[in-house]
């Protein structure tokens, strides 16, 4: 049952490899433990109270409330999965909650600093160079996920219509505006990109074969090093960058939604913490009575 869920997260939802990866491996663990503990061997008849054990035992092993919620997402993608398929009559994890944690704000680059890493030469003038300032371009001009990232191919992108298609989580396709300094850039990469590649991949690596996630996470590790102590260097945080800077030039939030592909206003909603933060010190450093 585990695989043919895992085929349908690949072939139907169109699931990011690190998605099903994850799931795979919670699963794995929770089969196992059901074996150990119970003596079951078809993780569809396990019970609320067999999961909610397991849960318990995470917990003791000192396991983060963020790594448990985790699991018991993928607890309940797989039961919601057999039940709509009505492979078992109820679904188990409708009783199970998840643990409380704190909330993070999201970690973002400041602007001068975004503006610093464009405004320097980092970048070497060849077509390597020129490739990695595309990429961090294009991700903080995007907020495009690294998935999608690596997804993208040439005819992806509408240069006249200055928008790239995206196919995001879920295969939920949206079309994205692109400055046009970034339209510019990309006309010239265009150009310079060898036209008897192989591959269609927008992204190519030195060697000219599609970019890869580890090589996408290596360049901006190494361009963002150079203008922030920020501890993590991700494109993700380009992700959070991009929306966070929207909402502060004033932005509306339900266009931000769907520039970002979230699914609900709630995923977006998480930026306001920031604008709410950035707004506290403005007070503090400017109110007589703060």
């Amino acid at each position: 049952m585990i695989s043919t869920f895992l085929d349908s997260l690949q072939f139907e939802k169109r699931s990011s490899s690190h998605t099903i990866t994850a799931y795979k491996t919670d699963l794995e663990q929770f089969s196992k433990y059901l074996i150990l503990q119970y003596e079951v061997s078809q993780p569809e008849t396990a019970t609320a109270a067999m999961m909610r054990s397991w849960i318990v035992s995470l917990m003791e092993a000192k396991l983060s409330p963020v790594s448990v919620n985790r699991k018991i997402a993928s607890l309940r993608a797989f039961y919601g999965y057999l039940r709509k398929r009505n492979l078992i009559e109820k679904d188990p994890t409708k009783t199970l909650s998840a643990l409380k944690t704190r909330k993070k704000l999201p970690v973002y680059v400041e602007e001068k600093s975004m503006e610093l890493l464009f405004e320097t030469d980092l970048f070497q003038q060849d077509f390597s160079g020129f490739r990695d300032l595309i990429i961090m371009e294009l991700l903080y001009g995007s907020g495009i996920r690294l998935s999608e990232m690596i997804g993208l191919t040439l005819s992806d992108v509408d240069l006249p219509g200055k928008t790239i298609r995206v196919l995001g989580k879920r295969a939920k396709e949206r079309l994205i505006p692109l400055s046009s300094m970034l339209i510019n850039l990309l006309t010239r990469y265009l150009t310079e990109r060898a036209p008897e590649e192989d591959t269609d991949a927008l992204i190519l690596t030195d060697s000219g074969k599609a970019a890869y996630p580890v090589f996408i996470q290596r360049t901006v590790k190494k361009y963002l090093s150079a203008v922030t102590t920020l501890s993590q260097k991700s494109p993700h945080v380009l992700r959070h960058t991009y929306a966070t800077h929207l909402l502060n030039r004033g932005a509306d939030l339900n266009a931000i939604k769907e520039l970002l592909g979230h699914a609900t206003l709630a995923a977006t909603q998480m930026y306001t913490h920031n604008s709410i933060e950035k707004l506290k010190k403005t007070h503090q450093q400017a109110h007589p009575k703060a």
